[in-house]
């Protein structure tokens, strides 16, 4: 059974600026594993890959009706690759599957979160 649907968008320009002023915010948004795989980026996929990231987030936390902040924080849900580079997402305020999607062009990403219940 479905138990909730999230969906977030945010424009390249706006993650690019935050990139451009240091890792700080990065350090604060993604999970350690998250920020290795960031570290290992630059240019392009590292604004990308950040603002995928913070954007996925937030469409989980909208799928959950919580929004972020009191009940979900950046470190309760991490998004990886598998060996096909799809996103996988887990989270520790969540059992049951998760359905992530991504995409981005020069403008923005977009991100979509499905929540179904084991």
């Amino acid at each position: 059974m479905i138990k909730g649907v999230g969906i977030d968008s945010i424009e390249v320009e706006r993650v690019k600026k935050i990139v451009d002023k240091g890792d700080a915010f990065a350090k604060k948004v993604l999970t350690p594993k998250e920020f290795d795989q960031y570290q290992k980026m630059a240019g392009k996929r590292k604004v990308e890959y950040l603002g995928g990231r913070f954007s996925l987030k937030e469409s989980f936390s909208k799928a959950m009706r919580t929004g972020l902040g009191k009940y979900i924080g950046f470190q309760d849900v991490e998004t990886l690759w598998d060996d096909l580079g799809h996103p996988v997402m887990t989270s520790t305020k969540f059992d049951g599957n998760i359905f992530a999607s991504i995409t981005h062009d020069n403008h923005e990403i977009i991100t979509f979160v499905v929540l179904e219940e084991k």
